[in-house]
């Protein structure tokens, strides 16, 4: 009998806490997951892979996807609260996702009625001293300053409120892969400016190879 009842407390207590620990999944927003596919995602949000923007290719793909929510305009249907959302990937993968908010569904909500409905999701949040920053994205150059995140050991979700464009975003990224794409990144960076360098050399000798051509050639022609 004590067998029974003590399976049944376990039970309860597995179905009380299920939903908590969905809630605390901080590698999903909404039916997106860290770490799905570029053609997963793409199937999802009803683009094809092509429109993806290539922002560097070696040494690793970067690539970011813009999705914007399909509106009914005049339609008595709730109005997504997402005016945008950005997903970025790394070879493939999908290592971040910036949500921008429509002005209008967060009219009048302060920084602690966002913190309130999104900890409703993820539990609860801190309110560290730190900024973001956007590395792929040509919008959002500046960092942004943290107004509260959820994290664990391996995912990060951080809320802020962009200081010239005045709206409410959610940033969230798989730490081990942002990492990664991060380096990635600036070593992109150096390519790139090593590359530019040599093509402004190439350029400045090919000029100069033309200029003793049409110098030798005028040489021999010109009659004062």
């Amino acid at each position: 009998m004590k067998k029974i009842r003590s399976s049944i407390l376990c039970f309860v207590v597995l179905l009380l806490a299920a939903p908590v620990l969905r809630a605390q999944d901080l590698s999903k927003y909404r039916n997106f997951s860290l770490g799905m596919s570029l053609v997963e995602l793409s199937n999802q949000v009803d683009l094809k892979p092509l429109q993806t923007k290539l922002i560097h290719k070696r040494p690793a793909v970067i690539q970011e996807l813009t999705w914007w929510p399909r509106r009914s305009f005049g339609s008595s249907l709730q109005v997504d609260s997402v005016w945008q959302a950005f997903f970025t990937f790394y070879n493939g993968e999908l290592y971040r996702i910036l949500v921008t908010y429509d002005p209008e569904a967060t009219k009048g909500l302060t920084a602690e009625d966002m913190v309130q409905a999104i900890s409703a999701q993820y539990g609860t949040a801190t309110r560290p001293d730190a900024q973001i920053s956007f590395p792929t994205n040509e919008l959002y150059r500046s960092t942004e300053k943290v107004i509260a995140r959820w994290e664990d050991s391996q995912f990060s979700i951080n809320l802020y409120r962009s200081r010239s464009l005045n709206f409410f975003a959610l940033i969230m990224f798989s730490k081990r892969l942002d990492g990664q794409a991060e380096a990635a990144i600036a070593d992109a960076v150096e390519l790139e400016r090593q590359e530019a360098l040599q093509t402004e050399v190439a350029r400045v000798k090919k000029e100069s190879d033309n200029l003793q051509v049409v110098r030798q050639k005028n040489r021999k022609t010109f009659r004062p």
